[in-house]
């Protein structure tokens, strides 16, 4: 329990910022597996289309400091890697 108003403030202005991250963290991470279970069904011109709008979302989450650059990058290489390769296939 916070002893100080301003750590009272602190503490709530904690609860608000975690529940905002864990809301977009979880979006990105519903996208992506929405994503990946259409390329499981092979349903790669669907996989193609949602593409930009996973990339994009997983681009807002990074600017917004939920996920870092590089996790970020990581994530779209493979699922673009993964279009790619269902493509050739």
């Amino acid at each position: 329990m916070a002893n100080h108003k301003s750590a009272a403030k602190k503490a709530r202005a904690d609860e608000k910022r975690n529940e905002r991250n864990r809301s977009w963290r979880t979006r990105m991470r519903s996208e992506i597996k929405t994503f990946r279970s259409l390329l499981e069904a092979g349903k790669q011109a669907e996989a193609a289309a949602l593409l930009p709008q996973t990339l994009g979302l997983i681009d807002r989450t990074a600017k917004a400091g939920i996920i870092k650059t590089n996790t970020a990058s990581r994530y779209k290489s493979r699922l673009t890697k993964a279009v790619n390769r269902l493509a050739t296939a």
